[in-house]
């Protein structure tokens, strides 16, 4: 590998290292705030902002629920006496809906009342009732069920909501806190009765053995670490509750308009029959915000659509393959997150300005949230929020960081370019009348009055040189600009043709009074037209700094000097400018500053350079480099 293409792959890494570490390190702020919980509510909100924007989906024709609310005068004064509907109500209310079939009754009403007018009608139709599924509580503490009921007609009503008060859960089975068995909810019994039909049965799970299972449909255990969710108590069988979207997802009917025939009877045949409570001044309801709802307040279902929303996940995914919501491993959902982490810290480090780091965060992240949402549709629930905010930070963070390391380098570069500016001002000027004025000591050993008088004229062109230094200091902008400047008064620009400019030091340099010019007899030049369109400023000014020292080194050293000849020429894809001398010249064993910078040049060109002596006599001073550029660095 070549040395500049070594320098540029380590400052690369660098680089990579300098934005690297800062976004790991904010990676694992991150996910040590998922850890301890601290997103917790961050992801939950996500998660049901997500479910409320999925498409509406069709009702489910397979539930009725039967309301029982203040509607009907009757029901009004049962409220009045502290109970939603009476003994017989209820009584003749289960006998006119088992007459016309339906597959499965719940009824999700608490039947503990003592003993009143009606209370012998209803034990006898509940136990006459074989496809009625009434509730019990169990958790924490206990409601008994109704009386005659065998255990397959039991099913618990409780609910789990999170922290913040909403549901997100359905728990399906839990032990006893009173005896060993099992208790099973009111949806999984109406849900296994119903699919009991079409000869799928209940089972254990097969990928899981303490899941549950219908035929090939494993419904997926909730863990205490599923999703959003942080060490969250997953006893029992739990699974995430896949409410269904939309405004209408349930056929009602009230009990008024059951009892006053207002409603087709015939379309409870072969459904499943769910009698809730409906009224606000009963407060059977539960809050949660992953689906739209009105009553009875925003944000807030009744219990009894609870249940539905239970069995209708259960029996739709068996029947209808209709997904169930289901989670990543804890090491995917990590790994998930540190991948948008590094797309941040990339985004940040290869683009070239803030507003195009913008774009591309804006679009990664709007790939984020396409990916987060069409996922849950599709039944996986995956990390949004700590992606997102990994993918942000560090995108925004370290490009702030990477735009200050850029600025920094940058800066060092004009200070090195005006220090090296600087010295070829020096050194192309003053230093090269101090050599000579050494040059004149060195020849003479005694000193005659004409050589003191050149001496101190040498001198005095030397103290007003370095004099005009600071003058041509504060003249040369902070940063690179268009213009050259000759001695103290000549000013050229750089945006005019190359080939002008390189005449124009030609000419200027040969007028300094430098000993060895004043022998030259024949003078050839010639400077072609160069594509200039992929050179830099920079490179510019240095291909005339080389013509200009290449000549002031003719001017003091090759002595005896005749002819001159400088070529500006292309040929076979190469520029070519050499200076030809047929001087002495000087042998030197040591390399000084002026030929170490031009081997720079040549490197920054991807050129050559060589200076060598001629036979029998002069020096061959030459730089070369390629017409276009085919590199990338």
């Amino acid at each position: 590998m070549q040395p500049g293409i070594w320098k540029r792959f380590k400052e690369e890494i660098t680089i990579w290292r300098v934005g690297a570490l800062p976004g790991m390190a904010l990676m694992g702020l991150v996910i040590i705030a998922r850890l301890t919980g601290a997103m917790q509510s961050l992801e939950w909100l996500a998660f049901d902002h997500f479910l409320r924007l999925r498409p509406t989906e069709p009702i489910d024709e397979r539930i009725i629920l039967v309301e029982i609310n203040e509607d009907d005068p009757r029901i009004r004064q049962n409220y009045a006496i502290n109970s939603a509907i009476s003994d017989q109500d209820l009584a003749q209310l289960l006998l006119k809906l088992n007459k016309y079939q339906p597959r499965v009754i719940g009824l999700d009403i608490y039947r503990n009342l003592p003993v009143n007018p009606g209370y012998d009608e209803l034990v006898k139709v509940l136990s006459e009732t074989k496809n009625l599924v009434a509730i019990e509580k169990v958790l924490p503490d206990s409601v008994p069920p109704p009386p005659t009921l065998s255990p397959e007609q039991i099913g618990f009503a409780d609910q789990l909501p999170d922290s913040d008060g909403k549901l997100r859960r359905s728990l399906l089975s839990t032990p006893s806190p009173s005896s060993p068995e099992y208790k099973f909810s009111l949806s999984l019994r109406l849900a296994e009765i119903y699919l009991a039909k079409a000869g799928i049965t209940l089972e254990n799970g097969i990928r899981d053995r303490h899941a549950l299972r219908f035929g090939k449909t494993e419904l997926p255990r909730f863990s205490p670490n599923a999703g959003g969710y942080v060490r969250t108590d997953a006893g029992g069988v739990q699974v995430l509750l896949n409410f269904r979207s939309g405004k209408n997802r349930f056929q009602t009917v009230s009990l008024y308009d059951i009892q006053n025939n207002k409603f087709n009877l015939e379309l409870i045949r072969d459904r499943i029959v769910i009698i809730g409570i409906t009224s606000p001044s009963r407060k059977d309801f539960i809050t949660t915000s992953a689906i739209e709802s009105n009553k009875p307040a925003p944000g807030r279902v009744y219990g009894v659509e609870i249940q539905a929303h239970a069995v209708s996940q259960i029996i739709s995914a068996v029947l209808d393959n209709r997904p169930l919501l289901n989670t990543w491993s804890d090491i995917y959902e990590y790994l998930w997150i540190i991948g948008w982490g590094i797309l941040g810290i990339a985004s940040a480090r290869l683009t070239k300005s803030p507003l195009g780091n913008f774009f591309i965060v804006l679009c990664a992240s709007c790939s984020l949230i396409t990916i987060s949402y069409l996922s849950l549709i599709w039944g996986w629930w995956i990390p949004f929020v700590p992606a997102f905010l990994v993918l942000i930070l560090n995108g925004i963070e370290l490009t702030a960081l990477y735009q200050n390391d850029h600025a920094l380098r940058l800066g060092i570069k004009a200070r090195q370019a005006i220090i090296e500016r600087s010295f070829e001002t020096i050194h192309n000027g003053p230093l090269q009348n101090l050599a000579k004025v050494l040059k004149l000591v060195r020849d003479q050993k005694n000193s005659s009055p004409e050589l003191l008088t050149e001496i101190e004229h040498e001198l005095e062109k030397l103290n007003l040189e370095l004099r005009g230094i600071y003058e041509f200091l504060q003249r040369e902008p902070p940063h690179q600009d268009n213009s050259l400047y000759l001695g103290s008064s000549l000013v050229l620009n750089l945006q005019d043709p190359l080939h002008e400019i390189l005449y124009q030091v030609y000419t200027y340099t040969l007028e300094r009074e430098f000993p060895c010019f004043t022998t030259i007899g024949i003078r050839i030049r010639n400077f072609e037209p160069i594509d200039k369109r992929h050179l830099t400023t920079e490179q510019k000014r240095s291909l005339c700094r080389f013509l200009e020292e290449a000549l002031c080194n003719v001017g003091k050293h090759a002595t005896g000097v005749t002819r001159l000849e400088v070529n500006c020429s292309s040929s076979e894809g190469w520029y070519t400018l050499s200076i030809i001398d047929d001087g002495l010249g000087v042998a030197s064993s040591t390399e000084g500053r002026g030929t170490q910078q031009f081997r720079n040049l040549a490197r920054q060109l991807r050129g050559k350079f060589r200076r060598v002596p001629l036979s029998p006599k002069g020096t061959l001073c030459e730089l070369s480099w390629p017409m276009r550029k085919f590199w990338f660095w």
